[in-house]
């Protein structure tokens, strides 16, 4: 397992844009699947977006295919989330998740460990 902390989150306005983090203690993510996910109050927790761990691959919900995007750092430190085109709806605890295997996946139970997570406030 490997430890991950998100950062990034915060308070956006509607239309705005925010780019999340997630990041390893002390090792890089170069072995790691990354998927992001997300949970809203009272709501069900969703799959938002994954990248493999050679990054060949990136999937996406059907919501945030067009909006938001997923991506490695080349020194394979970080995997962010960005995300344009804030809606009051996106607001929700964003949580990144590894699995070390290929491909990716959009279950919680495909990764094996899994960070705290960040707020993410989008005000109208």
């Amino acid at each position: 397992q490997v430890q991950l902390v998100e950062s990034g989150g915060g308070l956006a306005q509607t239309g705005g844009s925010l780019r999340l983090s997630c990041a390893a203690s002390g090792r890089t993510l170069a072995e790691y699947a990354i998927g992001w996910f997300r949970q809203a109050p009272g709501k069900n927790r969703e799959f938002v977006a994954a990248i493999s761990r050679n990054s060949q691959s990136t999937y996406y919900a059907g919501f945030s295919k067009v909006r938001f995007v997923i991506s490695r750092d080349n020194a394979e430190t970080a995997v962010y989330l960005q995300m344009n085109n804030l809606k009051s709806e996106d607001t929700a605890v964003y949580t990144c998740a590894a699995g070390a295997r290929d491909g990716a996946g959009s279950s919680w139970w495909w990764y094996d460990s899994y960070g705290q997570g960040t707020q993410v406030t989008v005000s109208p």
